[in-house]
């Protein structure tokens, strides 16, 4: 009796698991084919999900009439030029919480963590001020200095350096390791896991960021993609062109996930699971 309940929870859990992947999935896929169709049959009512012709006309279209490229080129100097550095500094901190010893260690943590209850529309327009009384207006200073910090990449691996035993670190400052070389050399490697998730959460975020790149840039040569695409998108009444751009903003993420996932569910688990 206890199999064929067990059975049956089982498979209504599997179930809803594939009903909220294809909620997930069905969007994405819609767009790409959607990406690929000509105008004529964007237009059609009632609208059919498969394509009758593909086309690249709607590529072609996006990329006579804004500066596409430089928009993902843009994105990608912000994602990486802010991400790396932030998880850099942001493991850092975590190393230091998780395995260091000093005076109002627990009080720091308690209001690092307490910075992410503040929403971004309090703290909006100091931060606005702050870029453009220090001139990091309208460049890439403006758009990545600001962010360095991230609690949530502090939690993270706080939780992961904390469950590393305190053997490994002793046997190598008896070896002579400098606090650095230890975080560097055999913390780090050890939780690469979580250290890939964060990289991955973070470069996500940025690539989807709208409301910052639009605050600090005015210049359509500083444009992020999805800063550009809103901007056309509204502008535009080419379905076509519109579901080019989407799909050429969502196809960088859906490569770096499949690319990080491994190490991604890994890094979510364990950084649950420590601390």
């Amino acid at each position: 009796m206890r199999k064929i309940k067990s059975g049956s929870v089982y498979f209504l859990i599997t179930l809803l698991l594939i009903v909220i992947a294809l909620l997930v999935l069905v969007p994405t896929v819609w767009i790409g084919i959607c990406a690929f169709r000509p105008q004529t049959e964007l237009m059609q009512y009632p609208p059919k999900f498969f394509a009758d012709q593909l086309t690249l006309r709607n590529f072609q279209d996006i990329t006579k009439r804004i500066r596409i490229w430089g928009y993902v080129k843009n994105s990608v100097i912000y994602c990486l030029a802010l991400n790396l550095p932030s998880v850099f500094l942001n493991s850092l901190a975590g190393y230091a919480f998780a395995r260091l010893q000093f005076k109002g260690k627990n009080v720091l943590f308690i209001l690092c963590l307490a910075t992410m209850m503040i929403p971004f529309q309090v703290i909006m327009v100091p931060l606005f001020l702050e870029v453009y009384k220090l001139g990091m207006y309208d460049n890439f200073a403006g758009l990545i200095i600001p962010n360095l910090g991230a609690a949530m990449t502090v939690f993270m691996t706080r939780a992961s350096f904390a469950g590393i035993p305190k053997e490994l670190e002793e046997a190598a400052r008896l070896d002579g390791l400098s606090e650095f070389g230890i975080f560097w050399r055999i913390m780090v490697p050890l939780v690469k896991p979580t250290v890939v998730t964060v990289l991955v959460l973070g470069i996500n975020g940025s690539w989807n960021d709208l409301m910052w790149p639009l605050l600090v840039t005015s210049d359509t040569s500083m444009r992020t993609l999805t800063n550009g695409l809103a901007m056309f998108i509204d502008s535009s009444l080419q379905y076509g062109t519109a579901f080019a751009g989407a799909f050429i903003s969502i196809v960088p993420m859906l490569v770096l996930y499949l690319f990080g996932q491994r190490y991604f569910v890994e890094g979510v688990a364990t950084s649950g699971l420590k601390g």
